[in-house]
């Protein structure tokens, strides 16, 4: 009902606030479907994807049809415990984001050079 309240009036919401949600502290073995019990009770769930991999374990992006949907979310399951694990849900920012990934770039990048001119590099000394 508070989701309806807010939306009948004109409220300006925060320029961080959109659909999409990064979800982090999340218990390793937390299925699909235990993800969709938590956060569909706060609206229509478009899509969710959990981190596999050995970085992304843990983590997760819940991505809402409604926007408000997604602020209602956000300020209900954040430090909501899941498995004795509270959990982090903050609003996908993509600049912050794109800066982890940066860093991997220029971490392969610096292999690459590294290679190139044989500097501690095993491999590289057998050309």
């Amino acid at each position: 009902m508070a989701a309806i309240s807010l939306r009948k009036g004109n409220t300006r919401l925060p320029p961080e606030v959109n659909r999409v949600l990064y979800v982090r502290n999340l218990p390793f073995n937390i299925t699909s479907e235990e993800m969709y019990d938590i956060f569909g009770k706060y609206g229509a769930i478009r899509q969710i994807r959990i981190g596999t991999n050995k970085d992304t374990r843990g983590t997760a992006f819940v991505v809402y049809e409604d926007i408000y949907d997604a602020k209602t979310a956000v300020d209900h399951l954040s430090g909501f415990n899941v498995a004795n694990r509270y959990l982090i849900v903050l609003y996908y920012q993509q600049a912050k984001m794109s800066k982890k990934f940066d860093q991997k770039k220029k971490e392969d990048e610096i292999q690459k050079l590294q290679e190139k001119y044989g500097i501690g590099t095993p491999a590289s000394k057998d050309k």
